[in-house]
């Protein structure tokens, strides 16, 4: 039986769920790219993620929002947009200052390789052509997700080579929502 998943934006009563995703998802990735030994930016990371989603409930800010899968009532994923990042900023020199990024896709590990991440960015695609947006970009310094990256998105806008050192290359898209959306015109 096939199971039965909900995406919605995300709730001040889904925080304590969505850390559950954040902490175990990123755990497991910098388990994944053998960089478990660098515990203080596995945690910063994990902070970063939760403060992230604090500060997109806040009723001041309209520029970022969270979408979560749940399965069972139980969140087991999370999408977010907003506006770009530091890393694809510095990458790109600034010249997708101007694009939203789609960020903070986590799935937990048990959750994963079942479609859940792709339904998220479907969600958020049909999200952001209802606001109107024809562009997003998102990057990435994991070699695992840079993989899976380059399936879905293909040829990055721009490879910083050794950005996180030796071999650390870290990648950016540039890619047109419609390219994504669920719905063709």
């Amino acid at each position: 039986m096939k199971k039965q998943f909900s995406i919605q934006p995300a709730a001040p009563s889904d925080l304590e769920a969505a850390d559950v995703v954040f902490e175990s998802s990123i755990t497991a990735a910098f388990e994944q790219e053998g960089l478990e030994a660098l515990i203080d930016d596995m945690q910063h990371e994990i902070e970063h993620k939760k403060q992230l989603l604090r500060v997109s409930l806040s009723a001041s800010n309209s520029d970022l929002f969270f979408l979560i899968v749940k399965h069972n009532h139980n969140v087991v994923g999370t999408i977010s947009y907003g506006p770009c990042g530091e890393d694809i900023r510095k990458c790109t020199n600034d010249e997708l200052g101007h694009v939203g990024t789609l960020g903070s896709l986590y799935v937990l590990p048990a959750y994963q390789g079942q479609g859940v991440g792709s339904a998220l960015i479907r969600a958020l695609m049909t999200r952001l052509k209802e606001m109107e947006v024809t562009h997003f970009c998102l990057d990435s310094g994991f070699k695992i997700a840079q993989t899976k990256w380059l399936r879905k998105f293909g040829v990055p806008y721009i490879i910083a080579k050794d950005y996180w050192g030796k071999d650390g290359d870290h990648m950016v898209w540039l890619c047109e929502v419609q390219d994504f959306s669920q719905e063709t015109e």
